[in-house]
């Protein structure tokens, strides 16, 4: 497998990455609060940055709660991240008709999971030729995440990654099988763990969507050691206050542990 090279910033694949920032592209400020510690922390770790937050969060638990600014106002505070803080970025899309306007402004598209298999929208994020992450549903065994990726591909485009972030495990609650990850990764694409998702209890509070924040230093180090090229968290200056996503958010003092963890787990993993 051959490393991914993220607008001439980023190889995945080269040493640790960090996909880190706020659920929910909720104010600039925020955004920028998160871009800047974030960025300076992985410098400190010779960790690898990609800033992300969605600018729409389409599959909220109730009709009534917060999606976010839309896309043209979230592009806009995620171009001035990336300009300001000269990072790549990440956001989701959701829709066919949104792929080719949001890769104008972001380097990687991500697939939701609950979306992996809907066709026509891998396609025309493939076909964009930025990289694609797509995140395996919580209702998909590892395996069958390889049509995901032999769609992509099927558009000429190889910037594929795969992300874990954990498997529907009765009502309200989320398992992570750690042999996914060495699964996923025999496909030949990089593999990312979200360590804050899978720790989420989709629907869990009526309407809205616990999480155990407790469980996240234990499972990404289980996944760090199992091997993994990127770590995937969602990170807020106040996660109590966050608008989408704050029982399973880290504040920044968390996030600092946690990727410590990592990234000492991941170097160890490298020189075996």
């Amino acid at each position: 497998m051959n490393g991914i090279d993220i607008a001439g910033k980023v190889t995945i694949g080269k040493k640790l990455t960090l996909i880190g920032g706020p659920c929910m592209t909720e104010s600039i400020a925020v955004c920028r609060e998160v871009a800047a510690y974030l960025k300076e922390l992985c410098a400190e770790l010779n960790v690898q940055y990609i800033f992300k937050a969605s600018f729409d969060k389409a599959n909220r638990s109730s009709g009534g709660s917060i999606r976010g600014p839309g896309m043209e106002e979230g592009l806009k505070m995620l171009a001035e991240v990336r300009g300001e803080f000269d990072v790549p970025v990440l956001t989701d899309i959701h829709e066919t008709i949104e792929a080719e306007r949001v890769a104008e402004v972001v380097d990687v598209l991500q697939i939701p999971a609950f979306l992996c298999r809907q066709t026509d929208l891998l396609l025309a994020a493939g076909r964009t030729g930025k990289v694609v992450n797509v995140k395996k549903g919580q209702f998909m065994a590892p395996e069958d995440m390889k049509g995901a990726v032999e769609k992509v591909r099927s558009t000429g485009n190889d910037k594929v990654m795969l992300t874990e972030r954990g498997t529907s495990f009765g009502y309200h609650n989320l398992v992570v099988d750690m042999r996914s990850l060495a699964v996923m990764k025999s496909l030949g694409v990089p593999v990312v763990f979200d360590a804050t998702h899978s720790v989420q209890l989709p629907g869990g509070l009526g309407n809205a969507s616990g999480g155990q924040r407790e469980f996240i230093r234990p499972l990404a180090r289980a996944a760090a050691a199992v091997g993994i090229d990127v770590l995937f968290a969602e990170v807020h200056p106040d996660p109590a206050h966050a608008l989408s996503d704050g029982p399973n958010s880290l504040n920044f003092d968390d996030i600092k542990t946690v990727l410590t963890e990592v990234k000492a787990i991941y170097e160890f993993g490298k020189s075996r």
